[in-house]
Parts: C-alpha cells; sequence; structure tokens
C-alpha cells in the first residue's frame, strides 16, 4: 500500500489585500500524478508554491512524510520537493554551468557521463555540454532546465504549466521522461496543466475554484 508523501490540512493564503486559498485540505500518495484544474486565477499555482515552500501558509498546515513543513530545513526539502516554473531560467554562461549546479550545492564531483546521458535522455547530443544558453530555443532551455532539476532525482516534482508555451515536439519529449520517472522511480507529480491529454493521464484531478476546492476525481 502506497504511503502518504504530502499532506495539506485546513491551508490558507492571503495577502494584506485579499484571500486567495481557503480550507485547502488533501493528502498526496507517493507516486501519485495529481492535476490542478480550475479557472485562471483560482490559486492553483499559489498551492504550488505553498508546497515547494516558495510561500508559507497564513492559516493551516502542510506535513512532508509526517513532518510539519515549518520544521524542515528549506534546502534538505527542496532537494526531496522540487518546484519547476512554467519558463524556467538558465543561469551563466553555458548549459555546462547549469547541469554541473546541482553537483556543486552538494559538494559532490561533477558526473559528466551522468549529465550527458541525461541530454540524450531529452534528445539533446553531447554537443550542447559547452553550448552558451543564449544560443538556445525556448524548448531546448526548458529541457536543461528539466534535466537539471532532475540530475539529483527528487521525491515530488511541482510541475506549473511547464508544457504550455511548447511545441509539439519539446512537449512530447518533457512529458515522455516525466511519465517515466512516475511509473518506473514511483517520483510523485503535482501539477497545473491546462492540457486534456496531461489531465486524463493522472491519477486524480483536484479542482480549485474561487481559492476552494471544487471537488475530487479518483480515476
Amino acid at each position: 500500500m502506497k504511503q502518504s508523501i504530502l499532506s495539506l490540512k485546513k491551508v490558507g493564503f492571503q495577502t494584506s489585500k485579499q484571500t486567495i486559498l481557503e480550507e485547502i485540505t488533501f493528502e498526496v500518495q507517493e507516486g501519485e500524478v495529481i492535476t490542478l484544474t480550475g479557472p485562471s486565477g483560482s490559486g492553483k499555482s499559489t498551492i504550488l508554491k505553498l508546497i515547494g515552500s516558495l510561500f508559507t501558509p497564513t492559516q493551516g498546515t502542510i506535513s512532508y512524510k509526517g513532518e510539519d513543513l515549518e520544521k524542515i530545513n528549506p534546502m534538505n526539502y527542496r532537494k526531496e520537493v522540487s518546484y519547476f516554473f512554467q519558463n524556467a531560467a538558465l543561469f551563466d554562461r553555458t548549459v555546462k554551468d547549469n547541469l554541473e549546479f546541482p553537483f556543486t550545492i552538494r559538494d559532490q564531483e561533477i558526473d559528466e557521463e551522468k549529465i550527458k546521458a541525461y541530454l540524450e535522455k531529452v534528445e539533446l547530443s553531447d554537443g550542447y555540454y559547452d553550448k552558451p544558453v543564449t544560443e538556445l530555443s525556448g524548448g531546448e532551455k526548458q529541457r536543461i532546465a528539466l534535466i537539471r532539476n532532475l540530475m539529483f532525482e527528487p521525491r515530488v516534482l511541482l510541475l506549473d504549466e511547464i508544457t504550455s508555451s511548447l511545441d509539439a515536439k519539446n512537449r512530447s519529449i518533457i512529458l515522455r521522461m516525466l511519465d517515466d520517472l512516475n511509473k518506473k522511480n514511483q517520483v510523485t507529480i503535482i501539477k497545473v496543466t491546462h492540457d486534456e491529454a496531461e489531465i486524463s493521464n493522472s491519477s486524480r484531478v483536484i479542482k480549485i475554484r474561487n481559492g476552494r476546492m471544487e471537488d475530487s476525481n479518483d480515476e
């Protein structure tokens, strides 16, 4: 039986001007693929940011593996729960700079073979290793950013409409890799998407409207 890896209990989030989320409660089982759906501005991305510890709830609690998120070291948590932006940014000068970064922050020796194997997984040749990031297309940047996040595989991936601006080829490459991670390695995925094919491949859909859960559907 799969174990609960994340738990949200009566989570709310408000700013000085408005209430964005109220009474968000759900459990996430290890290996699930959960899609958050609902109208633009309903609070879906805010939920991802709260789970990713980019925001702090103003009400309720979020737990990871049974421990209150506020008590977990953020650096350690983000190594296991990885947030991936809609238009992920690359930094420094080259692809190499970006893909060596996960090794550097962990004080580990650079594994070029591992890096090149990941490049191959997203259908990019070894030649991309030393390529300036300014010479990459939008789809190539997204693929590089994704494998930077996956160089040390997280337990949970939080995906915020990461394929919405991609062409069919780049979308297919990324979705195939994510599907592989989930099915073979049991990586848990929580995502925001409006793509019907992605929604239909979810194990569960949670609908958000006006900052509240409308209902959830187990498939």
